[in-house]
């Protein structure tokens, strides 16, 4: 079981409706897309947007296996001009670095960033098709968690705050075992968060693994997928495994807001309540919050 490709699978099904919309208040807001399509070569149009008119262009786009819309937004993203993509690319590169802000200076600038996982990250957000982009976008959501984390983390009067791990490309097999690990913990996170109102039954999971199978996830995956939602909620053994790492903690904490849509009480109360095991300061996640665009109360 690939636990990234399980991840972006779960991302691009929606845990909640909010779920993009978050996803994208994260990358800056509304006009993000838009911004990048636009120095792509691309403008908004009436019908479709910026991200229909970019995709229209684009030969298969979102296809399996990263896909044209992902491999031309990596492309770009990394200063070339990938899939026909039009001139500005290096206006796009410094559009993503201003918006994962300190987390970008932190690991040296673009090139050293995750930036074909991020690419297949907006391009599922840009609309890329249904099939699961072999598990980039599960990679581009951790590196964007990671990028949250260390921006909420930095000067908060925690522990130093180091790079997270997912924000780099990992280079060693330990590297690559322990990014396995924190998105297994992330994913984790996410499905634990939607049990918190007790309201998940056979049919939401039906429906979750219905919109997976959709994307094209494997057995192993769909059977891990089910065991974890119809599992007891299991926040002490979260918590217990984040502990010590004040980043993978607050990429688990900006998961769960990504999952639910904090609007029961008993949602609340589990996020403060989280939140507190987890360690992070009220400071921390207000940060948090405002970053992925949830209005406070």
């Amino acid at each position: 079981m690939n636990i990234s490709e399980l991840l972006g699978a779960v991302v691009q099904s929606g845990l909640s409706p909010s779920s993009g919309d978050r996803l994208k208040n994260s990358l800056g807001g509304g006009n993000v897309l838009d911004s990048l399509s636009a120095m792509m070569g691309r403008s908004s149009g009436p019908s479709g947007g910026a991200a229909g008119d970019l995709l229209s262009g684009v030969p298969g786009g979102g296809k399996s296996g990263g896909g044209s819309i992902g491999e031309m937004l990596s492309g770009a993203l990394r200063g070339g001009q990938s899939g026909g993509a039009a001139g500005g690319a290096g206006s796009i590169g410094d559009l993503l670095s201003g918006l994962l802000g300190d987390a970008g200076k932190a690991v040296g600038g673009n090139k050293n960033l995750a930036i074909g996982s991020l690419g297949a990250l907006i391009g599922s957000l840009m609309g890329g098709g249904k099939k699961s982009l072999g598990g980039a976008v599960g990679g581009g959501l951790v590196a964007l968690l990671g990028a949250l984390a260390f921006n909420a983390l930095k000067g908060s009067g925690q522990a130093k705050t180091q790079v997270p791990v997912g924000l780099l490309e990992p280079q060693t097999d330990a590297e690559v075992k322990e990014l396995e690990q924190n998105s297994e913990l992330i994913l984790r996170a996410m499905i634990n968060a939607i049990k918190a109102d007790g309201r998940i039954d056979q049919n939401e999971i039906d429906r979750l693994t219905g919109k997976v199978e959709e994307i094209g996830l494997d057995e192993d995956g769909r059977r891990y997928l089910q065991e974890q939602l119809r599992g007891p909620m299991e926040t002490e053994t979260l918590v217990a495994l984040a502990r010590g790492q004040a980043e993978l903690a607050a990429q688990m904490y900006v998961a769960s807001l990504l999952a639910i849509e904090v609007d029961t009480p008993a949602e609340k109360s589990y996020l403060e309540d989280f939140a507190a095991k987890l360690g992070l300061n009220a400071q921390v996640t207000e940060r948090i919050g405002r970053l992925v665009g949830l209005q406070p109360g």
